[in-house]
């Protein structure tokens, strides 16, 4: 019995009913009946008709669609929004505190001493503008970088933006494409489409129309169509990464430590601030708003609130200078994370050769003649709707021509990086089906074969060797494993690859780096490790064939440790081998562009694809190269090098200040004295020894290799020197307290005790700054000169409240700093020793 259905002339709703308004209305009139002609599937009983998923959508069908809001509108993964950067920026604990603290000072205290609450709105708003810069490069290189799935409308394919997808559109999928929304197979030819990276089983599905499709997996073999049934934030992959993919800064090693510090800062200044509020408004009995200001100058130095922002302009002015190569940072701890890395592991095929090939020679077998070979080549080409570099190269050589015209292709099996192989059956016009294999001789051939007698020799050459095989049976079907077996030699196809002009130079950077570099490809090995050796890289005359390699991780762990080269490397491979190198503690970046190298992109610590690269492959990636020039690596790495080691460098000088402000409260609290220093004061000190220098220093060129333990790295040379810089300080403090009396005796301690803690604020920036440039001499020079200016202009001594009286403790608080220079310098060597990186 035949079953008949009526379809919507909008194609099916998400949940397979008709449209708003019902099956009939004003925007939806009576619909065709057709055949359906068999059961109609359970979880989609409604189904498009044959021609009408062929054809795509029309313009008005896409215009309603539009209308009622059924657009793929997911969240941009490169940015957050203007509101959000801004939020982040003002809305901060630290800001709220000293937002406080600067309200308290307006009105109590004179302008000078509210300088640090301009200085805050300063830096937010430096941070809030080097984002919204940061963002702007962001969204517009992953606009140049986006992919442009395409769809049938009208009839015609077409490429559209991934947010331009409406419900039911049909959308075409080839090799290496990811599926951008979840739907239903319209169309499969050998269709096969990994999952991994949403259920994390490694083996490729086969699907077949009326299949379901999930957002998030990618196609590794043949080719077809889906008919999009959820958009949007509906999509499963939307659904999981929503909130993970969306533009961040906080996560990553710097950023953890840093917020780590910051959390420690916090327990230690409450109890800290509580007891100097006590000690100054109660034990001194001083004036009230001079205990409040002095108070407020004990609180407001412990915090290090421009650690924060100079991380994050540091970070936004990295992706600013890469955005400027072509480069797109799709997660920004990448740049931090590939400084890290000692690791890369580099795929041959587009990264170190350039993604085009030629035919350099065809060479007939077992006496086939050679005219027929080229018509058999041709078929294979024009059979492969996307052909990879390899079949586009042959197709280029023996385009369509006569000699096969009355050719049908029956049968299809899609190149697939696990089986290195793929094949078609033709019925040549005679009505025998034959069927044509064309892939990596060594796999397609037994070992003792004789026509892998001359391989070896192009090989060595670096060629790229593929075999012409024929069949013993037609395709049973797609991917079957036994399609090569009984398969007898044709011909080889002799394939020169195009080496990139700056690969060379690229290993060489790494090698000096003491950066190992691994090429792990799917080609055969002694020709991986020719094209290797033309480069110059150190082992390509010991290559690895993969499938000799050890399964247990430790041992291919040991493998990877000993050699440099590894060819027949499988995709699941390539994904242990990242496995095992980690397993060693190895940080490892991952370099690739084709569906094959997306489990070992995911998995590595870093993945760089370049933009010529398949959608899956850009999609996993953290650092997509729209340029497609390896070339751009070192300039990531240089850049995470200079973030990570300036902010290591700068952090000292920020969190030496917290540490010598605490104990400087603590010692105040402890002797019952009045602090020694107002708002003004410290914000002096903190903008000539801090916040000026620590801006210089942060951008500053840096090709020291990035170490892991950011805190404890900081934290030892931060407490010995906040301890000397405290105690020094103090103690100029307690003799000018002794030696000075009279009226203007509390401004003539506070200077002493300011030029002491400058003279080793200065002291200390002095040995941050190494090792020493030009520049960097003058920025120490410039900012002592700073500090001079201030003591011998009037009208500033005036502002900042500062008047050296005498000659004994002037000398003497110089006395006492250059002690504690030395002390820093012993200390500084002794944590060297007993504390190395």
């Amino acid at each position: 019995m035949t079953q008949r259905a009526r379809i919507d002339r909008d194609g099916p709703e998400p949940d397979g009913r008709a449209g708003p308004g019902g099956p009939t209305g004003p925007e939806h009139p009576p619909d065709p009946v057709i055949d359906a002609g068999a059961e109609l599937d359970p979880v989609h009983p409604v189904k498009p008709p044959a021609p009408r998923a062929a054809a795509g959508l029309t313009a008005a069908e896409v215009a309603r669609r539009i209308e009622r809001g059924e657009v793929n509108d997911v969240p941009v993964r490169s940015s957050r929004s203007t509101a959000d950067i801004i939020r982040g920026n003002v809305f901060t604990r630290f800001n709220a505190l000293i937002g406080a603290l600067w309200v308290i000072m307006l009105i109590v205290a004179p302008i000078q001493d509210s300088l640090f609450g301009f200085v805050i709105v300063a830096n937010t708003g430096i941070g809030i503008v080097q984002e919204l810069r940061a963002k702007r490069t962001l969204d517009s290189l992953a606009v140049i970088g986006e992919a442009k799935p395409t769809v049938r409308r009208d009839g015609r394919p077409v490429e559209v933006s991934t947010s331009a997808i409406v419900l039911g559109d049909l959308i075409e999928l080839g090799p290496g494409d990811k599926v951008v929304v979840d739907g239903v197979v319209a169309e499969a030819d050998a269709l096969e489409i990994d999952e991994s990276l949403l259920t994390g089983e490694a083996d490729p599905v086969l699907k077949r129309p009326g299949d379901q499709v999930m957002s998030g997996s990618f196609v590794v073999a043949g080719g077809g169509a889906f008919t999009a049934a959820k958009v949007g934030r509906e999509a499963y992959a939307a659904q999981l990464a929503e909130e993970a993919s969306r533009f961040t800064l906080v996560h990553s090693e710097l950023r953890s430590g840093i917020s780590t510090i910051l959390k420690y800062v916090t327990w230690m200044m409450v109890p800290t601030a509580t007891g100097l509020v006590i000690s100054q408004l109660v034990a001194e009995h001083n004036d009230v708003k001079d205990s409040i200001a002095r108070t407020v100058g004990g609180i407001v130095p412990m915090i290090p609130e421009g650690l924060v922002l100079l991380t994050s302009v540091a970070f936004a002015i990295g992706v600013i200078r890469l955005g400027r190569r072509q480069c797109l940072v799709q997660e920004l701890p990448a740049i931090e994370g590939l400084a890290r890395v000692d690791v890369v592991c580099l795929d041959k095929t587009g990264t170190l050769t350039e993604g085009g090939m030629d035919v350099t020679e065809l060479r007939p077998l077992n006496g086939a003649d050679e005219a027929y070979v080229r018509t058999v080549l041709g078929a294979l080409g024009a059979a492969d709707p996307r052909p990879n570099a390899s079949l586009q190269a042959i197709i280029d050589a023996y385009p369509e021509g006569e000699g096969r015209e009355g050719w049908r292709r029956t049968g299809a099996l899609p190149f697939s990086s696990a089986r290195k192989y793929s094949g078609a059956t033709f019925d040549e016009g005679d009505g025998r089906p034959v069927t044509w294999l064309l892939g990596a001789p060594d796999v397609l051939l037994a070992p003792d074969d004789p026509a892998l007698a001359g391989i070896e020799g192009l090989n060595e050459r670096g060629l790229r060797v593929l075999l012409l095989a024929r069949a013993a049976g037609p395709l049973e079907a797609a991917g079957a494993a036994e399609a090569a077996e009984g398969a007898r030699a044709a011909a080889l196809v002799v394939l020169e690859q195009r080496l990139r002009p700056d690969a060379g130079d690229t290993l060489r950077y790494f090698a000096e780096q003491n950066v190992s570099a691994k090429v792990i490809s799917g080609d055969n090995a002694v020709s991986v490790g020719a094209v290797a050796g033309k480069l110059g890289l150190p082992g390509a005359d010991h290559t690895v064939d993969a499938r000799t390699l050890p399964a247990e991780r430790d041992a291919m762990a040991a493998e990877l440790d000993a050699h440099s080269v590894f060819g027949r490397v499988t995709p699941q491979q390539k994904r242990d081998m990242v496995g095992a190198l980690q397993s060693r503690g190895h940080t490892v970046a991952m370099t690739g562009d084709g569906v094959n190298d997306v489990l070992a992109l995911k998995d590595a610590d870093i993945g760089v694809s370049m933009g010529s690269g398949s959608e899956a492959t850009r999609a996993v990636a953290q650092i997509v190269l729209l340029n497609n020039s390896f070339a751009t690596l070192p300039s990531v790495v240089a850049e995470g090098r200079r973030v990570i080691g300036n902010i290591t460098r700068v952090a000292t000088l920020f969190l030496t200040k917290t540490v010598y402000s605490v104990l400087l409260a603590v010692l105040v609290v402890c002797s019952q004295v009045e602090y020694p220093f107002l708002p003004r004061h410290l914000t002096l000190l903190s903008t000539l020894t801090i916040g000026v220098p620590a801006f210089f220093l942060a951008l500053a060129p840096n090709t020291e290799r990035a170490r892991a333990h950011f805190v404890r790295r900081v934290m030892r040379y931060a407490i010995p020197a906040g301890i000397i810089a405290a105690a020094c300080t103090f103690a100029a403090y307690l003799l000018a307290r002794s030696h000075y009396s009279g009226p203007g005796a509390l401004d003539a301690e506070t200077s002493a005790a300011t030029l002491t803690l400058f003279l080793v604020s200065l002291w200390v920036l002095a040995i941050v700054a190494r090792p020493y440039t030009w520049w960097r001499v003058a920025l120490v020079a410039a900012m002592g000169l700073g500090f001079v200016l201030v003591l011998v202009v009037p009208w500033l001594q005036q502002f900042f409240a500062l008047k050296l009286v005498g000659v004994v403790l002037p000398w003497t608080a110089v006395g006492i700093a250059a002690a504690g220079g030395v002390l820093l310098e012993l200390s500084w060597r002794w944590v060297d020793r007993r504390f190395p990186a």
